[in-house]
């Protein structure tokens, strides 16, 4: 099942060999089908493309419900668990990317090429592209909502009362009418721009936000009381509520499932593999990560307390310029995230039309898939926009074991570690506390989208 190595998990790139004869064994076919994917189509990037990448994956509309998440979480509860999750994650996101390249002379380009490896050609599939899938459609959709929304925001804030009311829908569908031009892009260096400005927009957003709030304080000098106590009436509300929270958590940290897809744009040599620029990237995303999450979160809920909204900016409505900003920042983010998220999608797609079905690799394919892609999540998104409750449950129930302990799973079968060893039992930890969160986190999610549908009219 898997390659067996010393118990010291000492990974293998001293050995690799890259003989020409040993790395390329694809046919000419095989080789133009991998050079038009999107995946596979470029390997120059640099270890900041990573950096930024990563932070345009992970930092996304998930930060904006973090205060809310504390509040239903509480001040110890939620501390702990932030905390917890950046540090497990931090600790997948390094075993992928040292899993990469654990072969002699291949590179394990997409995730299910690990699951594959790691449990056999069709069970790896089965485990992996079906929650990778929803985790990369799921974002997708969450953002044509977010974006969507935010859109609403700014001309509802612009406008105050001289506009005519516009629906939700339209500015969903204006949203992803820019999606229907940028998803021609060809792979993920032609939208390391996108990403570039989408990462800068998601510090910037999220620092108005947490100073915003603290803005909000000073000038009230302490005349508004704020309440930190659990918001639900109801004992069963509030475990309820803490369970979605849990799951906005999960939603928050879901890079994971585009890092090995990053890492295969970067070059790799015997001498110098991909996992040295990749960790220096993932590094400094990281750092970006604390810097907006944990002052969103603690400030936004120590500012509103349990009166806060599942997206801290509609809770700031003042000032109207910074706030317009703010959201037309957000705007710009999930342009660049939900790019980085179709990609592997389009690859997915594109490599099975190719691959499988043997349709000839042209521009007249990737322009309908992609246009039919587009036009998927923005339906959905259309038909089904509650913005809090989807986070919790996609988060719960498709990030918890991408990110949290699927990972661990496949270094305990690959690296196998002696029973009991301190990477046994941190990997273990990591499966079960990944694992509850898995189960627990949907339940809220999915009483939250019901709660949510008996008040919601389609196409509003």
């Amino acid at each position: 099942m898997g390659t067996e190595t010393p118990t010291t998990e000492k990974p293998i790139y001293d050995s690799v060999d890259f003989s020409p004869a040993e790395v390329d064994k694809r046919t000419a076919r095989e080789k133009a089908i991998d050079d038009w994917l999107p995946i596979t189509s470029s390997r120059n990037a640099k270890w900041w493309y990573a950096a930024f990448h990563n932070v345009t994956a992970m930092v996304g509309a998930g930060v904006l419900s973090l205060p809310s998440a504390m509040a239903s979480l509480g001040w110890g509860p939620g501390v702990v668990i932030l905390v917890l999750s950046w540090i497990i994650t931090l600790y997948t996101l390094w075993q992928m990317v040292e899993m990469h390249e654990m072969v002699p002379g291949k590179r394990f380009d997409r995730y299910h090429e690990l699951g594959q490896h790691a449990f056999g050609e069709k069970l790896g599939l089965w485990i992996v592209v079906p929650q990778q899938l929803v985790c990369e459609v799921g974002v997708d959709i969450v953002y044509m909502v977010t974006g969507g929304k935010s859109l609403q925001k700014i001309h509802d804030l612009v406008c105050h009362k001289n506009c005519k009311n516009i629906k939700t829908t339209y500015f969903i569908m204006i949203f992803a009418s820019v999606h229907f031009v940028l998803s021609h892009l060809p792979n993920f260096n032609s939208i390391s721009g996108i990403s570039l400005a989408a990462a800068i927009m998601s510090l910037s957003y999220s620092t108005i936000a947490w100073g915003a709030s603290v803005d909000k304080r000073i000038h009230e000098h302490g005349h508004r009381n704020v309440e930190y106590g659990y918001k639900a009436t109801s004992s069963a509300g509030t475990v309820f509520n803490f369970l979605n929270a849990l799951g906005d958590v999960a939603f928050a940290y879901a890079g994971h499932n585009v890092v090995l897809e990053i890492q295969a744009t970067i070059p790799s040599t015997p001498e110098k593999p991909s996992k040295g620029p990749m960790w220096k990237g993932v590094l400094v995303a990281y750092v970006v990560v604390a810097l907006c999450y944990f002052p969103v979160a603690l400030v936004g809920y120590w500012v509103f307390g349990n009166t806060v909204d599942d997206n801290i900016l509609i809770t700031l409505n003042k000032p109207t310029w910074l706030i317009v900003t703010a959201n037309m920042f957000v705007v710009i983010h999930v342009i660049g995230s939900y790019q980085l998220y179709a990609m592997p999608v389009f690859d997915m797609i594109e490599t099975v039309m190719v691959k499988k079905l043997r349709f000839n690799p042209s521009w007249v394919l990737r322009f309908v898939v992609r246009n039919v892609y587009v036009a998927f999540t923005m339906f959905v998104g259309i038909t089904f926009p509650f913005f809090g409750s989807l986070l919790g449950f996609f988060g719960g129930f498709a990030f918890a074991p991408t990110t949290y302990f699927l990972p661990c799973i496949i270094w305990l079968a690959i690296y196998k570690p002696r029973k009991f060893s301190l990477s046994w039992i941190t990997n273990w930890i990591c499966i079960i506390l990944g694992f509850l969160l898995m189960v627990l986190s949907p339940i809220g999610g999915l009483r939250s989208i019901i709660l949510d549908a008996k008040t919601y009219g389609f196409y509003t």
